[in-house]
């Protein structure tokens, strides 16, 4: 049987069927084409799509810990990058601006971020939105505006945008990235005003001082101001004359009760006590007399909270409370800012640490008040307790407060460091009691009639406690009330005990960071934001050292003054100073242009550095002092020199021998080497240790002096403390010679009443 498929087809049949097969195939193949190329089509559009969805708003703020706090806050659509600062800026190889041609600067990247700025270039390429989120302030605002330059300059198109917030709180960052705006091109002027101003100071004096004076040395517009005012104090402190007087206190009982008053009153008028003749004059009256109360006054007065912080302020404080330097004081108050974890969310916990105003929001005012109400409702006012802004108050941002009154001191604790929570519990303290009643203390004072004399006993205490309740860091001694005896007219007391003491005057104290970041503001030199780096900028460069927390000027530096106020003394004034940054203001005021600003100061500034090129006499190697010492290395002599961290021991034969060494400042009693100054790794902080360590472990927290223990031999230090102030002191406790005794030379004796 056959099968019809089976059978062999026609020629023609054959070819008709072939054409029908390929014609059926092509069909196939198109719409096989089609379905793919539509595929493909909606494969493209749907990846498309999702690249779109994919393009986030980039935000670019200036701290890695600020980017931190503040991705938390915003939502997945959001990318948050740190610029670390400032990534353009002038170059410091050279002065980089065009004096003929409007003080133009050239900026450059800064060495070591451009791939920090390539990375955000690329992240803006990417995205739909840029949002600028340097800090509100000058140099906030140029670091932006560079930021803009350059994300324009490789992504042309993308919307760049400026935000602005005084605090990194969920509320604050949501309304800023809601309203948007432009870069303040006014206070961009004002930041290169200055910049340019500095650097014209800088890259004119500072070859001048290594021509002259020692290589390596620096000027600046505002720290050569700051180390003059250092110098005079340290030269009042020196010309000051002490002079002798005495006081006479006496111990007065009053059945079983004893209590402690002063000699206020000598025969109608004030003592006199001139000497210890004098004093002994006065005793030999006294004793023996009759003495009774013969008046009593009670004052009462009102003392009011004072306002919020400001930056000075806050460094002012927390260098007298918790002894903070300026530099710690801005570095911890930066952490605050920027946020720490609390728990499972991370919050800024202080809003904006550079400010010159006591302007509290309306939101925080209202905050505190219920946050007052509710614990303390007695102490609320009827209405917020406003403040007057200084008339040179810029007012650009909030006081510093807390962002949460909410987060006291006690809830925050655990999260933080004990700097941070030290500084953080100053800070709320002062916020919150600024918006409470005034306190009222009762001051009592007590007169004893003693013969020709009269003694008094003073004593305070409080009586309504209004902003007090919330104090704990900040109230002084004298705030927080001392008591006073129960006494009434005419009862009489007895004198026990009679104690005379000879004191000297005292000559005006030298600078702290607190008085000097007070006198830098009180005498308009520099903003908020450089009070800080002007005190380090002295320390780093050795014209300033720190010696028991005051400000010292050092040979260095007194000699770089000295020069600066003779042959520069406009540079180094401060009502010019002071002039200077009213004109920078000015600038951001859009009230002057800067070019015309800079050409005022900058034609008559270069003819004088000219001249004084030409005609000062060279001081370099003055300082140099030749020792018996040799090199280690080379066997030449080694010369005591001068250098950037203070004096130290160099190889005659430099440059062939490079070999230095610190200067020994005494023996070691351990072993016979040499006590050399060393600094600890982590901290930075001054010890005292041997030369031969680690065979020799011998270390001093205090520095030696020139002159050895008179009983037991080895160098004797130099202490300090609240109680005696400097005094010499041995280092070994086995020692029984009194070192202490060597302090300020000052007499007391006591004489007990028969």
């Amino acid at each position: 049987m056959t099968v019809e498929n089976d059978r062999p087809l026609p020629p023609q049949e054959k070819k008709r069927k072939q054409s029908l097969v390929s014609a059926r195939n092509a069909v196939d193949t198109r719409e096989k084409n089609t379905t793919n190329t539509t595929k493909l089509v909606k494969r493209g559009k749907k990846k498309e799509q999702k690249e779109r969805e994919k393009k986030k708003i980039l935000v670019i703020v200036e701290s890695p810990a600020k980017a931190k706090t503040i991705e938390k806050y915003l939502g997945a659509s959001y990318m948050v990058k740190a610029s670390m600062g400032h990534l353009i800026d002038l170059p410091k190889s050279r002065l980089a601006i065009d004096v003929m041609h409007n003080f133009e600067p050239e900026y450059i990247t800064i060495r070591g971020r451009a791939k920090i700025l390539k990375e955000l270039q690329w992240e803006a390429k990417k995205s739909d939105t840029v949002l600028l989120a340097s800090d509100n302030d000058r140099e906030g605002e140029a670091i932006a505006w560079h930021l803009r330059n350059a994300i324009t300059a490789k992504a042309d198109g993308v919307l760049i945008q400026r935000i602005a917030f005084n605090e990194i709180t969920p509320v604050a960052i949501k309304d800023a990235v809601a309203h948007p705006g432009a870069i303040d091109e006014a206070k961009v002027d004002a930041q290169k005003a200055r910049r340019v101003l500095d650097r014209l100071v800088g890259y004119n004096l500072s070859p001048l001082l290594w021509k002259k004076v020692k290589n390596g040395l620096s000027a600046g517009r505002v720290q050569s101001v700051a180390l003059r005012l250092i110098c005079e104090r340290e030269e009042e402190l020196e010309s000051f004359i002490p002079e002798e007087y005495w006081t006479l206190e006496a111990d007065f009982m009053v059945g079983k009760s004893r209590f402690t008053a002063q000699l206020v009153q000598w025969q109608g008028n004030k003592p006199k006590l001139k000497s210890e003749a004098t004093v002994k004059e006065i005793l030999d009256q006294i004793i023996g007399a009759a003495c009774k109360v013969s008046d009593i006054r009670e004052i009462d007065k009102t003392l009011r909270p004072k306002p919020p912080f400001t930056t000075s302020q806050l460094q002012e404080s927390a260098a007298n409370r918790l002894g903070f330097t300026s530099k710690k004081t801005m570095q911890v108050a930066q952490q605050l800012y920027e946020g720490v974890n609390i728990g499972a969310s991370r919050v800024g916990l202080i809003t904006y640490m550079r400010t010159d105003s006591v302007r509290i929001s309306q939101i925080a005012l209202e905050e505190v008040r219920f946050w007052i109400q509710e614990r303390y409702p007695q102490e609320l006012p009827e209405k917020a307790v406003e403040y007057t802004l200084e008339k040179k108050a810029q007012d650009a941002h909030e006081a510093i407060r807390p962002t949460y009154v909410r987060y006291t001191a006690d809830k925050v604790k655990a999260h933080l460091s004990q700097d941070q929570l030290r500084l953080y519990t100053l800070i709320w303290e002062r916020f919150v009691a600024s918006q409470m009643k005034a306190a009222k203390t009762r001051t009592v004072s007590t007169d004893i009639q003693a013969g020709a004399g009269i003694f008094r006993i003073s004593g305070t205490k409080i009586i309504e406690e209004g902003f007090y309740r919330v104090m704990k860091l900040l109230p002084s001694k004298e705030e927080q009330g001392c008591g006073y005896p129960s006494l009434k007219i005419g009862d009489p007391v007895t004198i026990d005990f009679f104690y005379p003491e000879q004191h000297f005057t005292q000559g005006p104290t030298r600078y702290t960071d607190a008085s000097m970041v007070k006198a830098l503001e009180e005498k308009g030199i520099g903003r908020p934001s450089t009070y800080a780096p002007t005190i380090s900028v002295l320390l780093d460069r050795y014209y300033v050292t720190r010696s028991n927390k005051q400000l010292v000027p050092t040979i260095l530096g007194r000699l770089s003054c000295d020069m600066l106020v003779e042959y520069f003394p406009e540079v180094v004034d401060t009502t010019f100073t002071a002039f200077m940054e009213n004109k920078l203001d000015a600038v951001e005021e859009q009230q002057l242009h800067w070019p015309d600003m800079i050409r005022g100061f900058y034609d008559p500034f270069k003819d004088r550095v000219e001249a004084v090129g030409k005609t000062l006499e060279s001081f370099k190697g003055t300082l140099d002092e030749v020792t018996d010492r040799v090199c280690d290395v080379c066997g030449r002599p080694l010369v005591k020199k001068l250098g950037r961290f203070g004096f130290f021991l160099a190889c005659t034969g430099f440059p062939e021998c490079r070999h230095t060494k610190s200067v020994p400042l005494a023996k070691c009693p351990q072993c016979g080497g040499d006590i050399v100054a060393r600094k600890t790794k982590k901290r930075g902080r001054e010890f005292y240790g041997c030369t031969d360590y680690p065979e020799c472990n011998f270390v001093s927290k205090f520095k030696p002096i020139n002159q050895n223990c008179p009983k037991c031999g080895p160098f004797m230090v130099e202490q300090y403390d609240k109680k005696y102030g400097s005094h010499k002191a041995y280092i070994n406790p086995a020692c029984d010679y009194l070192h202490i005794k060597q302090r300020s030379p000052r007499m007391n004796w006591s004489v007990k009443m028969p």
